[in-house]
C-alpha cells in the first residue's frame, strides 16, 4: 500500500492500527485465483516444500503473534500491559519452531512471538495467549518469570528466558551446543536428546555486537578443529535496529562465505517460499552437527516498540513500503489462493484470534502482580543452608581419590601443610573425584597446569575431556560455563586474571546470575569460576596481572564470591562454592590472591607459619563464616580479607608491641554477600576499628564492612580506614605505592592512638 492509496478512513490511525486495517482489506479485496484445496499433506502451493496443514497451523501461529502485539498496544495505554517490543514482520520465525523440536534448547531473540505460539503446539495442554498474556501483564502467575519481566521462556519447551538481549545470548547458546556433545565425550546423562541441537537467534543489527561476533569465531574456531557444535544461529534480518538502518546486502555478504559457519538463506516473509531453506538448515545443522547461519528474511512493522513513532523520523512513502512487505499479506494470499480458506473464514479466523488475546489479557490484568519485595527476590539467591554443609561435607569415594592422587600414601590429608597454590589443586581433585560431571577449562589450564601451577596434573588425572584449553576468549569461556550447566554438568571455568573479567563481564552480571531470576528459578546455571586477582605481585605484571579491583563483581545480584588467604581455608570454601551451585544453583567465584600463592612463611623467612594442613574430606566453610585471630582482643580488630589477613597479623604484632593492645584480625573470608551480622558482632565489642581493604578507595570491600558497622549502631567507635589508592597498578616496584602495606596499618594504628 502507497501513500496515495491510503484510505481516508485511515488518516488519523497510528501504524498498528494501519497494519491492522491494511490485513483487513487486503482480504476483503483480494480477487486472485484460487485453486482446488490441497489434502492435508500435499503442498500448500505447487513446487513448495510447506504442506497444507503446516501451513494452516503456521498461518494460526503467526495470527496469535500479531494480535498479541495489536493487543499490547492498545491496553498498554491502560496500564495493563508493560511491554510492547512486537514481533510484527518476524512471524516467520514460526517456521523455525516447526522443524526444530521442543527439546531443542532455544535462546530467543524478542521478536519471537510466532516461534513461541509455534512451540506451543510441541506438548498437549499448553497455551500459548493465556501465557504470554501473564507475562504481558507482569502477573506474578506468568509461568515464564513469575511476573519479573516480559520473556519468551518455558521450561517444559526448553526455552530459556533472554531479557532484551543484544547478543549477550550467543556465547551461551553456543556452549549449549558443545556441552551436548561434550556428554558424551564424559559418559554425562543428558536432559535432552542426545541429537538435540541449540537455537539462537537474534537481529541483523545485533550481528554486529562484539559478543556476537566472539560467539561466530568461537563456533567456526570449533568447527575447524572438527569439533561438534550443532548451533543454529538464526539471523533475523529486518534491515534496522531501532532506527538505524542495517546496510543493504550486508548480512549476506558478511556471513555467506565464512569458512566453518554453514550459510543457509530463506524468506522468512512467504511461508510456502521459505520454508525449504529453513527446513534445510535445521536438517543440517542437526546432521552435521556444524555450526549453521540461518539468514531469514524478515521486516519490521509498527516499529520498534510502542514509543518508537516512526511516523516522525520515517518517510511516509517508506513505511508504506515496509507494511506492504507484511509477512501476513504473504501469508493471507497463500490462504486464499490454495481454496484451503475463504475470505470469510480467513476474516473470522482474524478476528477470532482478536478476540482470544484480548479476552486472555484482561483475564491476565485481574491476576495477582508482584507485590512485595520479597517476592520479587525470591529466586534470585536461592540458598537452604543445611542441604548445602550436608552436600559440601560429602565425601568423594576413596578409591577414585587414590587412583587421582597416585596412591594412598600421596592422599593430601596424609602430606606435610602446604601453600595455598598446592591445596587449591589438591580440592580441585577432590571436586573432580566427588563429581563426575566436572569440568574445568580456560586459557593454559590443561597441559600446562595453568600459569601458576594451580591445575597442574588434572588433565593427566581425569583427560582432555574434561580438563582442557579453550581460546584466548573470557566472553567464550562463560559462555560455555553457562552451555555446561545448561546441560547439567558442574562447571569450573578459570579466568586468568580478575582484569580480564572485566572483557566479559555482563555474562555473569546479564547471563549467568540473572537466569534464575527472570526464570524464577526454573533455570539454573550452577558454576565456580575460578578468578586469579589482586595485588602484591613482585617482579611481575603492572596493571593486568596486579588487578585489586573487585568491584564488578560485587553489585552483581545473586552472586557468592568467596576469597581465601589460606591453603586450608580455600579448600574447605570450594567445597561450599561447588555445593552451593549443586544445591542451589547459584553462580560462584573462587578469588584467588596470586601473591599468596606460594606464601610459606609470616613473620620471618623460614618460619612456615602459611603453611596448613589439608583439612579432613567432611569438612566445609558455611557460607558467610569468617575468621577471627586473637580471640576476644578488643582494643583493635582489623577487618580484612585475601593479601590483607597476613599483613595485618604482621602488624598487629608490631601494634601491640608498640601500644600494649591486644589486636584482635578478622579475616572476611565471603566478599559477596558480606556477612553483616558476623561483622557488626566483631565490632560491637571492639575500642577501635581498621578496615584493611587492599582493594580501592571508592567502591572497595571496605566500604561494605563500614556500612555494616555504622548500621548495626557501632559507629561511634574511633576507625581508620586502609585501602588502595584510585589508579590503575603500575610496574615493578611503584605497584607497592598504590597498595596498602604493613607500615600503612601500623601508622593508621597509630593515629587511632
Amino acid at each position: 500500500m502507497t501513500s496515495k492509496a491510503i484510505p481516508a478512513r485511515m488518516k488519523g490511525l497510528n501504524r498498528a492500527e494501519i497494519c491492522d486495517q491494511n490485513f483487513i482489506e487486503f482480504v476483503k479485496e483480494w480477487d486472485g485465483p484460487v485453486r482446488s484445496a490441497p489434502a492435508a499433506t500435499d503442498p500448500v502451493l505447487p513446487g513448495s516444500a510447506l504442506d497444507a496443514r503446516s501451513f494452516v497451523e503456521l498461518l494460526e501461529s503467526q495470527l496469535i503473534s500479531r494480535h498479541l502485539d495489536l493487543m499490547a498496544r492498545v491496553l498498554r495505554v491502560q496500564n495493563k500491559v508493560f511491554y510492547t517490543i512486537g514481533s510484527s514482520g518476524h512471524e516467520g520465525n514460526a517456521m523455525v519452531a516447526r522443524l526444530a523440536r521442543h527439546t531443542d534448547p532455544a535462546f530467543l531473540h524478542y521478536r519471537s512471538g510466532g516461534f513461541m505460539a509455534e512451540r506451543f503446539r510441541k506438548l498437549p495442554g499448553m497455551d500459548p495467549v493465556m501465557d504470554s498474556a501473564l507475562s504481558f501483564a507482569a502477573s506474578a502467575e506468568d509461568p515464564a518469570s513469575g511476573g519479573r519481566h516480559k520473556v519468551w521462556g518455558s521450561k517444559p519447551l526448553w526455552v530459556l528466558p533472554q531479557t532484551s538481549t543484544i547478543a549477550s545470548h550467543l556465547p551461551k547458546a553456543l556452549g549449549t551446543a558443545v556441552a551436548i556433545e561434550q556428554a558424551r565425550r564424559i559418559g554425562h546423562a543428558l536432559p535432552i536428546p542426545e541429537d538435540s541441537i541449540a537455537i539462537c537467534s537474534f537481529g541483523d543489527a545485533s550481528s554486529n555486537h562484539a559478543t556476537a561476533q566472539t560467539a561466530f569465531n568461537a563456533a567456526a574456531w570449533t568447527a575447524y578443529q572438527k569439533l561438534p557444535a550443532p548451533v543454529l544461529f538464526v539471523c533475523e534480518d529486518n534491515g534496522i535496529g531501532i532506527s538505524v538502518k542495517t546496510p543493504d546486502g550486508w548480512i549476506g555478504r558478511n556471513f555467506r562465505d565464512r569458512a566453518d559457519l554453514d550459510y543457509f538463506h530463506a524468506d522468512g516473509l512467504d511461508l510456502a517460499g521459505g520454508y525449504g531453506q529453513v527446513q534445510a538448515a535445521v536438517e543440517h545443522c542437526r546432521r552435521t552437527r556444524r555450526p549453521t547461519f540461518l539468514h531469514l528474511r524478515t521486516t519490521r512493522i509498527m516499529g520498534h516498540a510502542g514509543t518508537d513513532f516512526e511516523i516522525e523520523w520515517r518517510p511516509l512513502e517508506e513505511l508504506c513500503a515496509v507494511e506492504a512487505t507484511d509477512p501476513l499479506l504473504r501469508s493471507a494470499a497463500i490462504a486464499l489462493e490454495s481454496g484451503l480458506l475463504t475470505k470469510d473464514a480467513l476474516l473470522g479466523l482474524y478476528e477470532a484470534t482478536r478476540a482470544r488475546c484480548f479476552a486472555a489479557a484482561e483475564d491476565a490484568d485481574r491476576r495477582p502482580r508482584i507485590t512485595t519485595l520479597e517476592q520479587v527476590m525470591a529466586p534470585l539467591a536461592p540458598y537452604t543452608p543445611d542441604a548445602v554443609a550436608a552436600e559440601a561435607a560429602r565425601t568423594a569415594p576413596h578409591e577414585k581419590r587414590v587412583a587421582a592422587f597416585g596412591s594412598e600414601d600421596k592422599l593430601p590429608e596424609k602430606l606435610p601443610p602446604r601453600h595455598l597454590a598446592i591445596q587449591i589443586n589438591n580440592a580441585l581433585h577432590d571436586l573432580f573425584c566427588k563429581y563426575p560431571e566436572t569440568l574445568l577449562f580456560g586459557e593454559d589450564v590443561a597441559q600446562k597446569g595453568g600459569v601458576y601451577t594451580v591445575t597442574k596434573g588434572l588433565q593427566k588425572a581425569f583427560k582432555g575431556s574434561r580438563v582442557f584449553n579453550t581460546l584466548l576468549d573470557e566472553t567464550m569461556i562463560l559462555g560455555l560455563a553457562q552451555g555446561y550447566a545448561n546441560m547439567g554438568m558442574l562447571p569450573l571455568p578459570e579466568i586468568q586474571y580478575l582484569a580480564y573479567f572485566h572483557n566479559a563481564c555482563d555474562q555473569i552480571r546479564g547471563e549467568a546470575a540473572s537466569l534464575q531470576f527472570f526464570s524464577n528459578d526454573q533455570y539454573r546455571n550452577p558454576m565456580v569460576v575460578r578468578i586469579a586477582g589482586l595485588g602484591y605481585q613482585r617482579g611481575f605484571g603492572g596493571h593486568f596481572h596486579n588487578d585489586n579491583s573487585i568491584t564488578a563483581l560485587r553489585d552483581i545480584p545473586g552472586l557468592v564470591v568467596g576469597c581465601p588467604s589460606r591453603g586450608d581455608d580455600a579448600a574447605t570454601m570450594l567445597r561450599t562454592l561447588a555445593a552451593l551451585a549443586k544445591v542451589d544453583g547459584r553462580v560462584t567465584v573462587f578469588l584467588e590472591p596470586i601473591a599468596l600463592y606460594m606464601s610459606k612463611d609470616l613473620h620471618e623467612a623460614g618460619d612456615g607459619q602459611w603453611l596448613f594442613p589439608y583439612p579432613p574430606q567432611d569438612e566445609a566453610m558455611p557460607l558467610g563464616e569468617g575468621r577471627v585471630y586473637g580471640g576476644d582482643a578488643d582494643d583493635l580488630v582489623i577487618f580484612t580479607y585475601g593479601n590483607g589477613v597476613p599483613m595485618s597479623l604482621r602488624a598487629a604484632r608490631t601494634i601491640e608491641g608498640r601500644h600494649g593492645w591486644k589486636v584482635r584480625v578478622v579475616d572476611l573470608r565471603w566478599l559477596v554477600p558480606l556477612n553483616e551480622g558476623f561483622i557488626a558482632a566483631q565490632a560491637k565489642t571492639a575500642k577501635r576499628i581498621l578496615v584493611v581493604d587492599e582493594g580501592r578507595h571508592a567502591a572497595g570491600v571496605g566500604e561494605g564492612v563500614i556500612t555494616a558497622i555504622a548500621e548495626a549502631g557501632h559507629h561511634a567507635r574511633p576507625f581508620q580506614r586502609v585501602v588502595g589508592a584510585d589508579t590503575y597498578t603500575p610496574l615493578a616496584g611503584a605497584a607497592f605505592l598504590v597498595l596498602p602495606g604493613d607500615e600503612d596499618i601500623v601508622a593508621a594504628a597509630d593515629r587511632l592512638a
